[in-house]
């Protein structure tokens, strides 16, 4: 057996043995919370992936998930990540909701030190969530790393949440829900303080995948069911199907 099988093996009897902490927030759309056991769940690795050309869609939801979260925030980007997809303005995330004195910034080089910086910040119990901002594909991010970002956050009870840019979705396991985001369009133009996600769940460890379309008030901060409704789609144990692919099945 390789030295990486034994380590993969050693992390999968580690996660194992620690328990999700249990405790879930409510992401405030009913049948989305009823999907998700309860909300999101805290002190757990979450993926969020960006859809091509919609970067700045799946910042704004994983703000919003980190606003659910409550509590210090600390968000680790690479340096070339703002020229990417945008900085992360503290006027612009105050109107979004998210009080910019909870937030902590750090910008590194690369991917590499992104995740350690990860890593290390997972065992701090103080802190409500940890976003890791990852541009690409890079090889370090393999099982091994998702499980260990999974542990650590099991341990602490500290939300991980790996917010994927320029980058397609992935099979890899290790997560407690996957998401591929978009943004849709609002049906209330004049209303600019309810942006409008279209959501792809993926992956979810404790019940079915589905698609979901949802708004975000800045001003409640919370998510609330666009009026276009969201339908539940495949298990997540089985492979995801876009609606476009299920409409034309039917």
């Amino acid at each position: 057996m390789s030295v990486k099988n034994q380590k993969i093996l050693a992390l999968r009897a580690a996660l194992a043995a620690v328990e999700p902490h249990g405790v879930r927030v409510e992401l405030g759309v009913p049948r989305l919370d009823a999907v998700l056991a309860g909300g999101l769940m805290r002190g757990a690795l979450h993926e969020v992936f960006a859809a091509p050309s919609h970067e700045a869609a799946a910042t704004g939801f994983v703000a919003g998930l980190t606003v659910r979260l409550g509590g210090p925030l600390l968000w680790i980007r690479q340096d070339y990540a703002g020229l990417e997809c945008g900085a992360l303005a503290a006027t612009g995330l105050f109107e979004f909701g998210l009080d910019p004195a909870r937030l902590l910034l750090l910008q590194v080089t690369d991917a590499a030190g992104a995740l350690k910086a990860a890593s290390d910040a997972l065992t701090c119990a103080v802190l409500g969530a940890v976003v890791i901002e990852v541009m690409g594909s890079p090889k370090l991010l393999d099982l091994v790393t998702y499980r260990r970002l999974a542990l650590a956050a099991g341990e602490s009870g500290v939300t991980a949440i790996l917010l994927r840019q320029a980058t397609a979705p992935s099979g890899i396991g290790g997560v407690e829900t996957r998401w591929l985001v978009r943004a849709a369009a609002s049906q209330d133009e004049e209303n600019w303080g309810q942006p409008v996600f279209d959501a792809d769940l993926q992956r979810n460890r404790h019940g079915p995948a589905g698609h979901w379309v949802m708004k975000w008030s800045c001003d409640d901060g919370v998510f609330r069911p666009a009026d276009r409704g969201a339908v539940v789609s495949a298990p997540c144990d089985r492979p995801f199907a876009s609606p476009v692919a299920e409409a034309s099945a039917a």
